[in-house]
């Protein structure tokens, strides 16, 4: 991890792509929040993902650039077109999201300089959306194997989503992110009755030997375990606006800290405030700054 004065590097590997709403276009993925939202915290935060030479694959590059993130690592494919998500907001605020297949960033291909960016890097965020097709989930694995600090937001989205792939993912994991219902699916796939959240997060970590574990709740807070502590946090109260992109900006915001050695209280500080604001604006990447966000946490205090 980084000790040192330099800024912070992550690399996000999977998935760019629009989220189409009834209200209009939005650009996401869960990577991509990720890195978004890394970005808006200080971190030099990197995408490796593919899109179309389309109109939608220009403007999303184009969107990319003008956020200050780099477009060096996404890849052109005019064989396929520009990811993109039909996504509806439920009477909850929930997201829905029909994920269209098979398009560009299902084909990022290995690129031997991708090898060196990804061992420089602190973390290595991936999921397990990206695996569906074994083009990206080749190139994945590959850059596993040089990853220092490997970070599995498992994403579950059906039926995207094979067990044998993430019981992979599970072993390569050195953090694992989950939310309530993920780790509910996974315990129940593995054969084991669920029992209490302590005792599916304990299970977890032992079978597949992860350090750290993170399971968001939502409005119930979340828990961050690392080896035998585990951490319990509440959440931050706010007027939901839509929840897209909330698990996305709370990994960033838990990484941000992480990635500088900082003391558990302080990480999930960050990891629940930054989840909290982004809860509250609409859309997985809104636009505001880091002076934005730090008068949202003074409020909260």
């Amino acid at each position: 991890m980084n000790n040192s004065i330099e800024k912070p590097s992550i690399v996000c590997y999977g998935e760019v792509l629009w989220d189409i709403f009834s209200t209009g276009t939005r650009a996401g993925g869960a990577p991509f929040n990720v890195a978004y939202n890394l970005s808006k915290m200080g971190v030099e935060a990197n995408i490796i993902s593919c899109v179309d030479n389309d109109e939608y694959g220009r403007t999303l590059v184009t969107q990319i650039k003008d956020w200050g993130i780099s477009s060096e690592y996404i890849q052109i494919d005019e064989k396929h077109d520009t990811g993109t998500v039909i996504a509806h907001i439920d009477e909850h605020n929930e997201a829905h999201y029909d994920i269209v297949q098979p398009v560009a960033w299902d084909f990022i291909e290995f690129k031997e300089d991708y090898r060196q960016k990804v061992a420089d890097a602190d973390a290595f965020v991936f999921g397990s959306v990206i695996t569906r097709n074994e083009v990206s989930r080749n190139t994945l694995f590959e850059l596993l194997e040089t990853a220092k600090f490997k970070v599995f937001d498992v994403n579950i989205r059906p039926p995207y989503f094979s067990i044998n792939v993430v019981k992979d993912l599970l072993f390569k994991g050195d953090l694992v992110k989950l939310n309530k219902a993920e780790l509910h699916n996974i315990i129940e796939l593995l054969g084991k009755d669920y029992s209490s959240e302590s005792d599916a997060i304990r299970f977890v970590q032992d079978k597949f030997s992860i350090n750290e574990v993170i399971v968001s709740k939502g409005s119930q807070g979340a828990i961050y375990c690392v080896n035998e502590k585990q951490f319990e946090f509440p959440a931050v109260p706010v007027t939901v606006e839509d929840t897209v992109g909330s698990g996305d900006a709370f990994l960033a915001g838990f990484l941000s800290k992480r990635i500088l050695n900082a003391p558990p209280d302080q990480i999930m500080s960050r990891a629940t405030a930054l989840g909290a604001f982004i809860t509250s604006q609409s859309g997985a990447c809104p636009n505001y700054t880091s002076a934005d966000f730090e008068l949202f946490c003074k409020s909260k205090i």
